[in-house]
């Protein structure tokens, strides 16, 4: 048994490697080029600036990702899941009169992440075309439409699941960072006193001796910790202890080792800055070096194309953004999903962006924002885990936290003077994003208000129809999110058709805020009359939400119900704006356009086309 759960730890730590650590993991292909030769903040080339921010670089990561991340973070996780929208659900859980602002935290670090999932693919991939440039200058013309042609693939095969291509994550990864390693320990053979940097002093005085410009290269310097948040979001996929051992005794090692490499090769030979990863490594070895990192940066862009899908489906489910096409690309892993949509939206962006920026080193400006931004809130979230759920005191929770968010308060704040450079990118898609989901929300809240007028009690509709109406063989389904009530559809239905069928289902469809949610929770029968009954259907935000797959489930608790002979009447609401106090007129507009290009009920539920009924009303919010 002891074997079994070691290999079984083992596959899932080199899963782990392969999906988890891929944007961190391809930092140095451009993080110590930025550092030192970025934009008008660049630190200049001296040995002791190079000590100073290997310093802070290894610092930093032993900092932010080991004690905060891989540490610290990864325990708060919402019954196994981990990401700032299960963080954000959790604190919700406990949060009071806090919690509305808590939440719209959460979301704008949620929107954020966007940001992050269109920046990373694109200046990753460049960053690892642009070797062709050092091995050869003639192919410096070619490197955009070269990253663009990698990009582009990447995501057209999409739609086919990451299932097959995912088996070789791990061991390419394994081989990257093996690679880092060695190269970095073949640059450090170099010059051997680099190790010196360890020592946290040399940080301390690159800041003391120069403190406005040590400010300023955390902006650049933050480029190393992208793909932390990826530790605590994929958490649920691999667990906890897999994530851990790997980042300690493989990532953790690899990232080091090549960050001084590098700062030995800048000692020796101050030139190599135009490009020191690829510097470092002997000549004859650069195009399969080349090779192997844009493999390595395509798996880092299909980990954070794989997070957006995987957020955007918990924003759907948790009611904070409109119903889209899933596709599960997958029959054994139901987290492999694929949404169309946001595919190739993020297709266009990353597309765009390449166009615009050109190169890694000007995408570098805009990629801090969004990392940074989300790191800080994640942090001010932790602290109301560890007041109201770990129910800490408050000077270990100020001493524990409080050094994460001085630190992540550093960096962001150094980010902001990158703003007119393209940290405008992810601020303004976040905001977008956020401005999205908060309307939608609220927008929902109030067509439900609407929805929920002037209903008939269920129990006084189903008793006065009982026995008065005609019935037709079979049964049918009326959604509704109010089980008391008489849905609206229901209404029209005997309106138009003058009859009942001989078993009717009013049911309702809740989305906790919990990851799953188990099988003997998952439905709830209750029986009105003989022909009447409410079914409320629990999934939670991260479940299949499956109906036809769910209702057999019904039949333990009284309601068999044949798939056969089983319509879905669905209501299909034509919106109006109008002026009114609830909210302003514009956001109305946007609402009633979000609404009118959402999913289908049908598509969204998994209900066969040919089972589904749809009748019309008109709603004036």
């Amino acid at each position: 048994m002891n074997e079994r759960i070691k290999r079984s730890t083992r596959s899932l730590a080199i899963a782990a490697l392969g999906v988890v650590y891929g944007d961190i993991g391809t930092s140095p292909l451009y993080t110590v080029n930025t550092i030192f030769a970025g934009d008008s903040h660049a630190v200049p080339l001296s040995p002791a600036h190079i000590f100073g921010v290997l310093s802070l670089l290894f610092w930093s990561l032993m900092i932010v990702v080991s004690l905060k991340y891989v540490l610290f973070i990864m325990h708060a996780d919402n019954r196994g899941e981990g990401g700032i929208m299960a963080l954000m659900a959790l604190v919700l859980r406990n949060g009071g009169k806090k919690a509305h602002y808590l939440m719209l935290l959460g979301l704008f670090g949620a929107a954020l992440f966007y940001g992050d999932s269109v920046l990373t693919p694109a200046i990753s991939v460049l960053s690892a075309i642009e070797g062709l440039g050092v091995a050869s200058p003639t192919f410096t013309a070619y490197e955009v439409p070269l990253a663009l042609i990698v990009l582009l693939s990447l995501f057209l095969v999409q739609k086919s699941g990451t299932g097959t291509v995912g088996r070789w994550f791990g061991p390419i990864m394994i081989v990257w960072f093996s690679v880092l390693a060695a190269l970095g320990i073949y640059g450090i053979s170099q010059a051997p006193r680099v190790m010196l940097a360890l020592n946290p002093f040399y940080a301390v005085r690159f800041f003391i001796n120069n403190p406005s410009m040590g400010f300023f290269s955390l902006g650049a310097t933050v480029l190393a910790l992208t793909g932390a948040e990826a530790l605590y979001a994929d958490m649920g996929h691999f667990g906890r202890r897999p994530v851990q051992r790997v980042w300690f005794f493989v990532v953790l090692p690899g990232l080091v080792l090549n960050y001084f490499g590098q700062g030995a090769l800048l000692i020796r030979h101050p030139e190599a800055i135009s490009n020191p990863f690829y510097l470092l490594s002997p000549h004859q070895l650069l195009y399969p070096l080349i090779a192997l990192s844009t493999a390595a940066t395509v798996i880092a862009s299909q980990a954070v194309i794989s997070g957006c899908y995987s957020i955007t489906q918990q924003a759907i489910h948790l009611g904070y953004a409109p119903r889209m096409e899933v596709q599960h690309t997958s029959s054994e892993e139901i987290g492999q999903i694929y949404l169309p949509g946001v595919n190739w939206a993020q297709m266009w962006a990353v597309a765009l962006l390449v166009l615009i920026f050109g190169s890694s080193a000007r995408l570098a400006a805009a990629y801090g924002i969004a990392v940074t931004g989300t790191m800080l809130i994640t942090t001010i979230l932790a602290y109301f885990v560890v007041r109201d759920i770990w129910h800490w005191k408050l000077l270990p929770t100020l001493a524990t936290v409080g050094l994460f968010l001085i630190v992540d308060s550093a960096y962001f704040s150094s980010n902001l003077f990158k703003v007119a450079q393209g940290g405008w990118i992810p601020l303004v898609l976040g905001c977008l994003i956020f401005l999205m989901m908060t309307t939608w929300k609220k927008g929902r809240r109030i067509l439900n208000q609407h929805l929920g007028e002037d209903l008939m009690p269920l129990v006084q509709f189903a008793t006065q129809a009982q026995g008065n109406l005609p019935t037709v063989p079979g049964t049918a389904i009326f959604m509704t999110q109010h089980l008391n009530s008489t849905p609206h559809a229901l209404m029209h239905s005997v309106k138009h058709f003058k009859c009942l069928h001989e078993r009717v289902v009013i049911l309702k469809v809740e989305v906790r805020d919990e990851p799953h949610v188990s099988a003997s929770e998952r439905v709830q029968v209750t029986r009105v009359n003989d022909q009447f009954f409410r079914v409320l259907i629990t999934f939670g935000f991260m479940d299949l939400t499956d109906l036809p797959g769910v209702l057999p489930l019904c039949t333990r608790q009284g309601l068999p119900l044949d798939a056969q002979s089983t319509s879905y009447v669905l209501g299909r609401e034509t919106l109006i704006p109008q002026r009114s106090a609830s909210m302003s007129l514009w956001r109305e507009h946007l609402f009633i356009t979000m609404f009118r290009n959402a999913g289908s009920a049908a598509a969204y539920f998994h209900i066969p086309p040919n089972r589904v009924v749809e009748l019309g009303s008109q709603i004036a919010l």
